[in-house]
């Protein structure tokens, strides 16, 4: 079992967990997921909650390709009220937000939020580190490596997954300093990769379980799924639930995803397939 701190709470790994995707934006690529007033996001946290989600993931700033760049203050105007609404109507729910800036992390923590979702693990706003530690809050990092303005531009490399187990190692590193030990790791689905490597890495991603940390992976309705297939976001479920499928089997810990009751079903029928 892994132990991650969560600021007042403690986020415990032992079994797979559902994260479920709540989107307080317009700009997020699967439209479905957006949720632009609390009426509707605690009407989404209602199903997640009842449909067996571990913890939620929410977020104000979409990091889809060519996605609008909101800035710092712009991101805590949209989230904070948002926050702090589920935190007084959910006391002892997990909350995790997705953001790379100091700032917004900041703010976050102190309305309530639990874990700090850093699609940059640290390389954007370094800042951040120390924030996640003065809160004692968790923390997931992602593979990236492009910078802020080209998240999604595909590096040249020769070995993904040689690529994977040295990043990580490296933040690893960089993470025990600024004092984070425990953490999730999250190897980047559909960021700087191609539909290839995106695939290439769910087939072995039993090779970060070398990592010592939890391994959640963000595969949820992306493009590479519903591009291979020739569908929209809307109609990819059914081939995100075989990617899932493949990285459950391959060892991961977490699945962020939009459709809760799907990936809670999957996780459920894992430990007899496995």
């Amino acid at each position: 079992m892994f132990k991650i701190p969560a600021k007042d709470l403690e986020w415990a790994i032992a079994g797979p967990q559902v994260m479920g995707i709540i989107n307080c934006n317009s700009d997020s690529f699967y439209a479905a997921s957006r949720q632009e007033n609390a009426e509707k996001v605690l009407l989404k946290l209602a199903q997640f909650i009842k449909e067996g989600a571990t913890l939620v993931d929410i977020g104000a700033q979409s990091t889809r390709p060519n996605a609008n760049l909101l800035g710092a203050e712009t991101e805590i105007a949209q989230l904070i009220p948002m926050l702090k609404i589920i935190r007084s109507t959910y006391p002892s729910l997990l909350i995790s937000v997705d953001t790379f800036y100091a700032s917004v992390a900041a703010a976050a923590l102190e309305a309530g939020a639990n874990i700090i979702n850093d699609i940059s693990c640290g390389s954007f706003d370094p800042e951040i580190l120390n924030v996640v530690t003065s809160y004692k809050a968790g923390y997931i990092g992602m593979h990236l490596t492009g910078g802020l303005h080209h998240m999604h531009e595909i590096a040249p490399r020769e070995n993904l997954m040689e690529e994977l187990v040295a990043y990580f190692e490296e933040k690893k590193k960089l993470l025990a300093k600024a004092g984070i030990h425990q953490w999730v790791l999250d190897p980047g689905f559909g960021f700087g990769k191609t539909v290839e490597e995106n695939f290439e890495l769910v087939k072995q991603i039993e090779k970060l379980k070398s990592i010592g940390l939890p391994i959640l992976l963000g595969a949820s309705r992306k493009s590479s799924i519903y591009k291979t297939l020739g569908i929209k976001a809307e109609d990819a479920l059914n081939g995100t639930t075989i990617v899932n499928t493949v990285a459950l089997m391959g060892g991961v810990n977490v699945l962020r995803v939009h459709d809760v009751k799907e990936a809670v079903e999957l996780c459920k029928l894992i430990p007899y397939l496995n």
